[in-house]
């Protein structure tokens, strides 16, 4: 079990900051190049991620709420991030490259999941990638449960339906 570092406050240092950035990188960066389909930009928002964990007084009650954290901070930059006239995109295809131990296979499931409208892709990459449940999406993205079932009901019969239209496609 991972036990919750205070990144600021009583019992913090630079070394709890350094271990949960070693801890979530890989995760922050993910959930951010998920959003913004651009390497250096998800990379500048990890790093403001992990900017305003630094600058914010955060005690985190558990490794499940670090993580939330972490996530929700990820989520709502790269939606600011989003909203700048600057805003480029870039290819699903630089997923391949995404930092990291692992590599990230990029398969054409996570391709169509990608091309999905936000309310569908946010949903179903934390539930199947991330491996969040249907009751902690529903708190990370302050949405009742009931529509984040939905939206992944919805979301599957949309992908089913795109897979079997590329299926019989490719026949």
């Amino acid at each position: 079990m991972i036990k919750p570092l205070p990144a600021r406050g009583k019992g913090a240092s630079p070394l709890n900051i350094e271990e949960i950035y070693r801890r979530h990188f890989e995760m922050v960066y993910r959930v951010s190049f998920s959003y913004l389909k651009n390497p250096s930009d998800a990379e500048d928002v990890t790093a403001d991620v992990f900017a305003k964990l630094m600058q914010k007084n955060v005690s985190f009650q558990n490794a499940e709420h670090e993580k939330a954290w972490l996530i929700r901070t990820a989520i709502n930059t790269c939606k600011d991030n989003l909203s700048h006239w600057w805003r480029s995109r870039a290819d699903i295809d630089d997923y391949e490259n995404l930092h990291g131990d692992e590599p990230f296979h990029i398969d054409e499931t996570l391709k169509v999941v990608m091309e999905l409208p936000t309310r569908y892709k946010d949903v179903i990459y934390l539930y199947y990638y991330e491996g969040y449940t249907s009751e902690e999406i529903a708190r990370l993205l302050r949405k009742p449960h009931s529509t984040i079932r939905n939206h992944l009901r919805e979301a599957r019969n949309l992908l089913k339906g795109v897979l079997e239209n590329e299926e019989r496609e490719n026949r």
